[in-house]
């Protein structure tokens, strides 16, 4: 139960528990950050005019990137290589 609740998703994403920690720690600082200027853009328009989807963007650029390396990494143990 432990390994499920902690442990097996950082695993699958190629981190330990304490770097996914500290990754979905600044992923979600970053998103009350672009939160927070999109709700003040409301407000007044002409302030803030792309943070919300420049933080999205970079956000997702980011994860996708992250995907990407582990994916690699993990077909790279996958292959068997015979040298004669």
């Amino acid at each position: 139960m432990i390994r499920k609740l902690f442990l097996d998703h950082p695993d699958e994403v190629g981190e330990t528990y304490a770097v996914h920690a500290a990754t979905a720690g600044r992923f979600g600082a970053e998103m009350v950050a672009g939160g927070v200027a999109c709700m003040i853009h409301a407000v007044v328009p002409a302030w803030f005019g792309t943070a919300g989807s420049g933080t999205v963007s970079r956000l997702h650029a980011r994860m996708v990137a992250k995907r990407g390396a582990v994916r690699a990494d993990r077909a790279q143990v996958k292959t068997v290589e015979y040298v004669i």
